[in-house]
């Protein structure tokens, strides 16, 4: 029976946190860095600084060559096309549209895990869903749900829609060692072949745009440190955190957590307009929290899964 413990919080909690400052982070740099090109450069700059820690994935006795299949699956799920989709659904999608239906994420997680991996979701995974999923639309709906009513789908809904699927495939994937155990494999290394994979994955997406002309970059102190940011805190920092929650809580579990990404993107919003937080704010709190306890009782002995 998996069970909540105050690590495997920690660790989702700041993993959601980081991912809300990506979201704000990619809104910034809208008509900056074309989405593409941001992915590329963050996933760059990620390898990178990963390197030094994470080299011994590319000799050839490495466990990466034993499991190509897996992490070409990976890369292209969690960093290469997830993180493009995000970027590109920010050109033409606002944010409420963005973060009500990533908010979905439980669902797609429940639905993938009872089709793909026979693991049926019980009734309370179910009820903390549309629990959570409610806290989340009165964030979004700053507490007036009618506010739903004037919402418009475009191309960028479909596509973060499309990306949400994918993570909730690379959370399982996680969940689901490889020929080897990855669990004894160092973090570092285990999170290099995922980043590798991934930027080969973008720079392939990348060479579309550069083709098409519709790739640019402009540089100044202010989006440099902005990609910077994204780089190392939503990529390397947010990705080990993930890594370490999934294994704690789950997939399923740990999906109830990314509700807490639209939460914290508002609150972050409100800072840096210099406003308090608001009573909706604490009510979605309450409703999303109540979701993941609910979804983490008496959770089948079969969903105790391992992650990296």
């Amino acid at each position: 029976m998996l069970q909540l413990n105050l690590a495997t919080i920690f660790y989702l909690v700041i993993a959601t946190a980081l991912w809300a400052g990506n979201a704000i982070a990619g809104r910034l740099l809208v008509g900056s860095v074309s989405p593409i090109a941001l992915s590329a450069v963050r996933w760059g700059l990620a390898a990178l600084i990963l390197l030094p820690f994470g080299y011994r994935i590319f000799r050839r006795g490495s466990a990466l060559w034993q499991n190509k299949t897996r992490f070409l699956l990976l890369g292209l799920f969690g960093v290469g096309s997830y993180n493009v989709l995000l970027y590109l659904a920010l050109q033409t999608s606002t944010p409420i549209n963005v973060t009500l239906i990533g908010a979905s994420m439980p669902i797609w997680m429940l639905l993938i895990g009872a089709v793909f991996y026979r693991v049926k979701p019980s009734f309370l995974q179910l009820t903390g869903a549309l629990i959570s999923l409610l806290g989340v639309t009165i964030v979004l709906t700053r507490g007036e749900i009618s506010a739903l009513l004037s919402m418009k789908l475009v191309v960028g809904d479909l596509l973060i829609m499309l990306a949400t699927i994918l993570w909730a495939t690379y959370s399982w994937m996680l969940s689901r060692p490889g020929k080897s155990t990855e669990r004894q494999w160092p973090w570092a290394e285990f999170l290099m072949a995922q980043v590798l994979i991934g930027l080969l994955w973008t720079l392939l997406f990348d060479g579309f745009e550069i083709a098409t002309d519709s790739s640019y970059l402009n540089l100044n102190a202010f989006t440099a440190s902005l990609i910077l940011f994204v780089a190392i805190g939503p990529s390397l920092i947010a990705y080990r955190c993930w890594g370490l929650g999934v294994s704690g809580a789950g997939p399923t579990v740990a999906a109830f957590f990314a509700n807490l990404i639209p939460l914290f993107t508002a609150l972050l919003s409100a800072a840096m307009l210099g406003e308090p937080p608001r009573l909706h704010h604490g009510i979605a709190f309450v409703l999303i929290v109540i979701g993941i306890l609910v979804s983490s009782t008496k959770v089948r002995p079969s969903q105790a899964v391992q992650g990296a």
